[in-house]
């Protein structure tokens, strides 16, 4: 049997989540799960809702911004939906992936993200690339320096050190170590 789920969520304490859920209860939303999040990230009610909707029902919210904190992760919560036969249904949007004209349109979202995620990538890829050409090389730096090194291979081969002490001594952990001495 087809059910609609409502899920809310507001940011702080500054609005008023009651209103969202009872345009959620109007909409015919017989479950309605809520966030009351202090980061744009925090959905743990978000989980619930998915979990318990099952295929052919529809996750009904008042607006889209609070399913995603940004258009490709909204983009990926309706592509799960999607795959799992669950409809979207967005009050404030008018959007209803259930019918022909919101899924073309959700069709064309996700094809400008897609090529936004694209290109993001190569501008990285290129940004990357010319940072190695000046001589840059990505990553944390290193912990010690070559002289450094040498000496820590000399105080482990000689047996009187303690792993401990050589960690001591160059305030570095028992994995750093190791990693400089398989090098």
């Amino acid at each position: 049997m087809l059910k609609k789920v409502g899920y809310a969520r507001v940011f702080g304490s500054s609005k008023n989540i009651i209103q969202q859920m009872q345009i959620l209860k109007g909409a015919g939303c017989k479950y309605i799960f809520s966030d009351q999040a202090s980061s744009i990230r925090e959905t743990h009610k978000l989980r619930e809702a998915l979990e318990h909707l099952n295929r052919g029902d529809i996750l009904v919210v008042y607006k889209l911004n609070v399913l995603g904190y940004s258009i490709n992760s909204l983009i990926d919560i309706i592509r799960d939906l999607q795959q799992q036969g669950i409809g979207l249904k967005s009050l404030q949007d008018n959007i209803d992936t259930t019918n022909a004209s919101s899924e073309m349109i959700f069709r064309v979202f996700s094809s400008l993200a897609e090529y936004e995620r694209d290109i993001i990538q190569k501008r990285t890829q290129v940004g990357l690339a010319a940072a190695r050409a000046r001589g840059k090389n990505g990553g944390r730096p290193k912990a010690l320096a070559p002289r450094q090194i040498a000496t820590i291979r000399k105080l482990h081969a000689d047996k009187r050190n303690t792993i401990t002490s050589i960690c001591k001594t160059f305030k570095i952990s028992r994995p750093t170590l190791y990693a400089y001495l398989k090098q």
